[in-house]
């Protein structure tokens, strides 16, 4: 990385500091590029914590990042599905366990401010990796490169940006790449929680009108060894009327939702709302421009998806880029290219897939009611069908070990 005074040049640019970002940084630098990672810190998300599944998992391995979340994380080792509807087609509650599919555990619970840290101290740790505490104000996609206008006025020359800037990524509308939003009638409840009852390891989803009512584990403490992240899907004005409500008068709605099943329930620190949308974008590239985490998908807090895909899109731009000569824009063009074909079917088949499950859950309508008992029934007794259901959802067959490039990237160093 070259510096001199307000003009920096790098092979890449990495726009956004959030743990998608930081992922995509420590990939790219681990495939052997420097790289100008730039974005302010996020602000805490209180009791916000991330499912990771053993596919991601695997993939952070790789990249040398799994041991650092080891000791703040819990084991997810069951899924339990409960359906609270209602309806009277309400199928028995289903318990899925990662044995089934020869794993120690689904994976790991942990909070999304809990990765940011560790993440932020292993980045500014590598040599590859300049950060920039600041945003990025314009942008200037060219043929023959990219120049970033920094916020405090600074200047950044590279050959492609990997945008990790969220949802409103500055990066992608000033490359027209288009955008598919919209909402749904809710708003979610998150949290840590400490209760009487253990949670043995399993998480546990009850299926309710407006939406999952989910307890996922979490971490002991000394002085809690029974712990669980709460996500409570519910109506907005629900949402605020609960919002509203003492620590304890809320605890005690938790505990009857939850039909009691973890005992008495206490609310640890602040809790967190936000209301429930999703966003695809047509496209996850643009010339010299790749697209990752939030910046080309946002869903509702269901089946874990968003930081799972997350891992793979930062993943995959890394592979797409390795061995890339960046001064040479054909092979740019089709590490760009590469990138697109390895993400689009991978991101489109979770959106339509969290989609329908959520609305499958909202629709308050006898054949639907129908369709979703007959599928999970038919999920829990037909062992094949179980099997292949779980090894897809937890180590997708789209992801792509990136293992074999990191030998060429530390070799010598």
């Amino acid at each position: 990385m070259a510096d001199s005074g307000n003009r920096i040049r790098t092979n890449i640019l990495v726009a956004g500091a959030g743990a998608t970002g930081l992922i995509a940084a420590i990939a790219l630098a681990r495939a052997g590029h420097s790289v100008a990672l730039v974005g302010v810190a996020p602000p805490p998300l209180p009791g916000r914590t991330v499912a990771l599944f053993e596919g991601s998992l695997r993939l952070l391995d790789d990249l040398g990042l799994r041991d650092a979340l080891n000791d703040i994380s819990a084991d997810v080792r069951g899924i339990r599905i409960i359906d609270d509807t209602s309806s009277i087609f309400r199928p028995p509650p289903a318990v899925f366990e990662a044995g089934e599919i020869g794993l120690d555990a689904f994976g790991l619970n942990i909070t999304n401010d809990d990765i940011v840290a560790r993440y932020a101290e292993i980045a500014a740790g590598m040599p590859a990796i300049t950060r920039y505490e600041t945003l990025v104000s314009a942008y200037d996609f060219r043929g023959d490169g990219v120049t970033a206008t920094l916020a405090d006025g600074r200047t950044i020359d590279c050959a492609l940006v990997v945008a990790g800037d969220g949802r409103n990524s500055l990066a992608r509308k000033t490359a027209a790449v288009g955008v598919r939003e919209w909402s749904y009638p809710q708003t979610a409840i998150t949290g840590i929680l400490r209760h009487r009852r253990p949670h043995g390891a399993i998480t546990t989803e009850f299926h309710t009108r407006q939406g999952p009512f989910t307890f996922v584990p979490m971490a002991p403490l000394a002085d809690a060894p029974n712990r669980s992240s709460l996500v409570w899907l519910m109506a907005p004005g629900e949402a605020k009327r609960r919002m509203a409500l003492e620590p304890r008068a809320l605890a005690a709605e938790i505990e009857e939702r939850s039909h009691y099943r973890f005992g008495a329930v206490e609310i640890e620190g602040k809790l967190g709302a936000f209301p429930m949308a999703c966003m695809r974008t047509a496209t996850v590239s643009a010339p010299r421009l790749m697209l990752v985490g939030e910046a080309c998908h946002v869903f509702p807090p269901l089946a874990a998806q968003g930081l799972n895909l997350g891992i793979r899109d930062s993943t995959d731009a890394a592979l797409a880029l390795d061995g890339v000569d960046l001064a040479d824009a054909r092979a740019i063009a089709a590490a760009v290219d590469d990138y697109e074909r390895a993400r689009r079917a991978d991101i489109d088949i979770r959106t339509r897939g969290v989609d329908l499950m959520n609305r499958s859950l909202l629709a308050d309508i006898l054949p639907v009611d129908l369709l979703r008992g007959a599928t999970l029934a038919a999920v829990t007794a037909i062992g094949p069908l179980r099997r292949a259901i779980l090894r897809e959802g937890i180590t997708p067959s789209l992801a792509r070990s990136v293992g074999p490039f990191i030998p060429r990237a530390i070799a010598g160093r």
